[in-house]
């Protein structure tokens, strides 16, 4: 599916991100894992390539722009080209209404998920357009496409993601570069359960499906997405809910 593909998966230590590592090189795809969580980035590298895949681990603050080049740069050098990318790195953000959230930590968030998916998309497109196309997934979230109280930093942000997934889908249309953006509703990751305290029951009986769903469920939408088998979609937002935004209408 993806065979001697380049990828970059941002957010690839843990979660949907170290998922969407594995399914990757599962489908043959060599993958640059970029995280600032140094010992589970390393761990999920090193357990590809004992499977007998391809990745290397990097280091990457997704605020940061030099940090964002230098893992273009990492990928162009390590692999031969970039030719697909899971922007996936994000922070949930505090809990409180929007009067009272404080606006240095709601400026992390936005540094983290807006800021730092833009960024990469300014660093990936190019890099694509030498390899003559490629494909995008940016992580956005069913929060993307409906309000929630008490979660503005976040539910802001994936807006953000889902507005600038279109936008840019559409700028590089013509030119063999396709972006789409998952939409994940209740996912058993650290983030989901750190939003819970742990306790992820509320959350499920909140979905149509009655479950939460899976790291892997999103990883092989996102496999999906960035393939071939995809190649008439761009600029389209997918949610993985279980159900959750129809109910809502």
């Amino acid at each position: 599916m993806l065979k001697d593909r380049s990828a970059i998966v941002t957010g690839g230590a843990s979660g949907i991100g170290r998922a969407t590592v594995l399914a990757l090189a599962e489908a043959g795809a060599k993958v640059l894992v970029a995280d600032i969580d140094e010992a589970g980035g390393e761990a999920v590298a090193r357990e590809v390539n004992a499977g007998g895949g391809t990745a290397q681990f990097l280091r990457t603050d997704v605020a940061n722009a030099a940090e964002i080049s230098a893992m273009v740069e990492r990928t162009l050098s390590a692999f031969g080209g970039l030719d697909v990318a899971f922007n996936n790195a994000g922070v949930e953000g505090d809990q409180a209404p929007l009067a009272e959230q404080d606006m240095a930590r709601v400026q992390r968030v936005f540094d983290i998920m807006i800021n730092g998916v833009y960024l990469a998309m300014q660093a990936e497109i190019p890099a694509m357009l030498e390899g003559g196309g490629g494909a995008i997934v940016n992580m956005s979230s069913m929060w993307g496409l409906a309000g929630y109280p008490e979660w503005s930093p976040y539910i802001t942000a994936k807006h953000a993601v889902t507005g600038m997934t279109k936008s840019a889908a559409l700028e590089v249309a013509a030119q063999n570069i396709r972006i789409n953006a998952v939409a994940p509703g209740p996912i058993l990751t650290p983030l989901l359960l750190r939003g819970w305290n742990d306790d992820p029951s509320e959350a499920s009986g909140r979905v149509p499906m009655r479950r939460i769903g899976r790291p892997e469920e999103v990883a092989h939408a996102v496999r999906w997405l960035l393939s071939d088998e995809a190649s008439f979609i761009t600029g389209h937002i997918m949610p993985i809910d279980g159900g959750m935004l129809a109910e809502k209408g």
